[in-house]
């Protein structure tokens, strides 16, 4: 057999030639560490993350932010928030106008609409739906050429080969009426989906509490996947009007009942989608409403996988709403009145990726392909500075980036609460008040704040936080118990002022006036929560300013609640956040008809001030004008006399987000903020290749050192294939 000629053979070397080659034109082209598919590449979608997957995605039973991020893109309640101003304010959203009540009196007399609060017997609300608003293209729809329903008859059978929504071949869509929104309503007494407000609703829409036991009794009789049919059922609260409008009785006079109609649980849900996803089998495959939710809102869920990422997609039959073009002073200057009158959304899609880790997720802003994100505390000093003033401020590293900073007070306040019922720390007397009074001059929640919390918060003067009705700014808005007004700005009295205070209330020194006995206080809190130990031992700091000693019970959180529940704590700590923008629902917390151990009530310090009771009567159900506010004024001197809580702080949220994300504004109430944000996808590919631009000179090292090490073997091989050939 002729052999070839050795010269004509490929060396071992050029084997590694197209390696080098792939390497050099990769290096030339798009960034190694893009996590998108090549073809995203500048669209017009926002990429944003998540933590915690979301549990419920069924409007009724959803009640957490991060399936709010979902939610309240999807699904339309009649009303929402004003993107822009501040404090919040309720405007429509499906609804025409946002309802003013009719009230009437118990033998159904028209009332005027300022009648006394005890007259009233029913507030009805008459909300009217813009006509023509459709659904997002979904199965439950679909007809065939009859059109009937396509898919109303399906088993575990038929159900082989359908593991998504999105494997349904059909589609249709059909205008949203009055129905849908009665029907969602009835859905809140449904006894299998144990929706969260069913229990205050029901105390507040005439009717609700027997249509739940009335669905009880009925879901009795059904199989465990048996459908429930909630037209078959009565409620007697809410009645029909007409295809685009319905009516809603409330007991007595609850104008708070507005912002619930700002929220998910008042959303639409048509009969036919309830009914499409109580099919047998539906379940076993996660076809159901929590897991497909179906709306009218400017977006839908097209891909659901909660351990990896969740994609929302804009709704092709979304009616389009104008941008608005008024907000709060600066908004204008900040950009945010730029697209005013044009038709929202503007993002195509939004991917939102789960991140299990903070550092992963802060990388991955800062190379781009986040746009947007909060500041963990691993981060933190990366990103923002604080001034000697206490002003914050990027970082050269952030603002060299184009990084812009969004700070917010949330509509949340956290307080350390004093249980009324103790024999030492608690009652109405001038004994239990001065110590509590001392005790909350002595903790130095700038102090907290400034340690603890990368200053992301303000002091709290009150339950109020800023934003609400009835929280007053400058000095009229302090806690004079505990600041004093000097220099154009709140300072906390001193030490010395605690000690005094504690003195006159029996205890000098941190004793006993009359036994010598020192004072001992207990603070029950969660492992996890405030039970961290730095915190705790600064806490125990304080307290030993005013010679009172401090002793930690840290317990589980069942072990903690049921405390709680019986009152068997002297202080505890816990914080809450708004479910809506009105002073009611804080100073409810404090109502004595919320006393935690005598009603299980919400009122975990079992506070009762007669006086303070009365005004919370009359303020509860007063719209927003002068005289309540007069009224809030009084509220707060109680409280902070009497001190039931030491009020710590109002959190600061601190969002960053790239120069190319547009229209963002932070908002705790009003959920629905997607459809207003744009992107500059232009600007974000320009600003992602620079910043990931591939690093050559290792690789080329590495390269090279191959390449030294193979010129020996090389030689070699070149020798022996010659001897051979000779």
């Amino acid at each position: 057999m002729q052999q070839p000629d050795p010269r004509l053979r490929p060396s071992p070397f050029s084997r590694f030639a197209p390696l080098v080659v792939a390497v050099l034109l990769a290096a030339c082209g798009d960034a190694w560490n893009d996590p998108y598919p090549a073809e995203e590449r500048g669209q017009n979608i926002l990429y944003s993350a998540f933590t915690d997957r979301p549990k419920h995605l069924d409007p009724v039973q959803s009640y957490t932010e991060d399936e709010a991020v979902f939610t309240s893109q999807i699904y339309e309640p009649p009303l929402q928030y004003h993107y822009l101003k501040r404090p919040y304010e309720l405007i429509p959203a499906t609804a025409e106008a946002v309802p003013q009540p009719r009230y009437v009196d118990a033998a159904g007399r028209p009332l005027p609409a300022d009648a006394p609060t005890e007259k009233i017997a029913e507030s009805i609300y008459e909300i009217r739906i813009q006509p023509g608003i459709r659904y997002q293209p979904h199965p439950a729809f679909a007809v065939d050429e009859r059109g009937e329903p396509r898919y109303l008859d399906l088993d575990r059978e038929k159900l082989a080969g359908i593991e998504r929504i999105a494997d349904f071949a059909h589609a249709g869509t059909r205008e949203l009426v009055a129905d849908d929104y009665i029907y969602g309503i009835k859905r809140l007494a449904h006894p299998r989906l144990h929706s969260p407000i069913f229990g205050m609703m029901a105390g507040h829409i005439a009717g609700l509490r027997e249509l739940g036991d009335a669905l009880q009794a009925a879901a009795k009789a059904l199989p465990p996947d048996g459908w429930l049919d909630l037209d078959r059922y009565p409620l007697a609260g809410v009645e029909k009007v007409d295809d685009h409008a319905y009516r809603v009785r409330i007991k007595g006079k609850y104008p708070q009942f507005l912002y619930w109609l700002a929220m998910p649980f008042f959303a639409p849900v048509p009969r036919e989608v309830d009914r499409f996803y109580g099919q047998p089998g539906m379940a076993e495959k996660n076809l159901t409403l929590d897991w497909y939710p179906v709306g009218t809102g400017p977006y839908m869920l097209v891909e659901n996988d909660p351990n990896r990422r969740m994609v929302l997609a804009r709704n092709p039959n979304f009616r389009g709403e104008p941008y608005p073009c008024e907000g709060e002073p600066g908004d204008a200057a900040a950009g945010l009145l730029d697209d005013c009158g044009r038709s929202v959304p503007f993002i195509d899609r939004a991917v939102f990726s789960r991140e299990k880790e903070a550092i992963p997720y802060w990388n991955k802003f800062l190379q781009g392909w986040y746009d947007a994100s909060g500041i963990g505390s691993d981060s933190f000093d990366q990103a923002v500075r604080i001034g000697a003033g206490g002003d914050v401020q990027l970082t050269d590293e952030m603002q060299e980036k184009g990084i812009r900073l969004l700070t917010s007070v949330r509509a949340s306040t956290f307080y350390m609460g004093f249980n009324m019922l103790d024999p030492v720390v608690g009652g109405l007397d001038a004994r239990g008040r001065k110590l509590r009074q001392a005790v909350s001059i002595v903790l130095d929640q700038e102090e907290f704040i400034s340690i603890f919390m990368n200053g992301r918060g303000i002091p709290a003067q009150g339950p109020l936080p800023p934003g609400l009705f009835g929280n007053l700014e400058g000095e009229a808005g302090i806690n004079p118990v505990v600041y004093e007004w000097r220099d154009g700005a709140p300072r906390r009295r001193g030490t010395a002022e605690a000690k005094r205070l504690l003195a006159e209330a029996g205890w000098p020194n941190g004793r006993d006036a009359k036994t010598g006995e020192p004072l001992v206080l207990n603070l029950d809190t969660t492992t996890g929560g405030l039970g961290d130990k730095s915190r705790l031992d600064w806490l125990t700091r304080q307290f030993a300013k005013i010679d009172v000693q401090l002793v930690v019970r840290s317990t589980d959180f069942n072990r903690f609640q049921e405390k709680l529940r019986k009152g068997a704590v002297q202080l505890y700590f816990l914080g809450w956040n708004a479910d809506y923008p009105d002073p009611e629902n804080f100073f409810f917390l404090l109502h004595g008809g919320e006393g935690g151990v005598e009603t299980g009530g919400e009122n975990k310090s079992n506070y009762r001030n007669p006086e303070f009771d009365r005004l919370f009567a009359e303020m509860k159900n007063m719209e927003n004008t002068p005289r309540r506010l007069e009224i809030i004024g009084r509220m707060n001197r109680i409280l902070r006399e009497d001190a039931p809580w030491i009020y710590a702080f109002h959190p600061k949220s601190y969002t960053l987000g790239h120069a190319w994300l547009k229209n963002r504004k932070p908002s705790d109430v009003g959920n629905n903020g997607l459809k207003y944000q744009r992107i500059d996808a232009a600007l974000r590919e320009a600003k992602r290749a620079e910043w990931n631009r591939p690093v050559l000179w290792p690789t080329l090292a590495v390269l090279a050192l191959v390449a030294a090490a193979l010129v020996p073997a090389v030689a070699g091989y070149r020798r022996r294939e010659r001897a051979a050939a000779r």
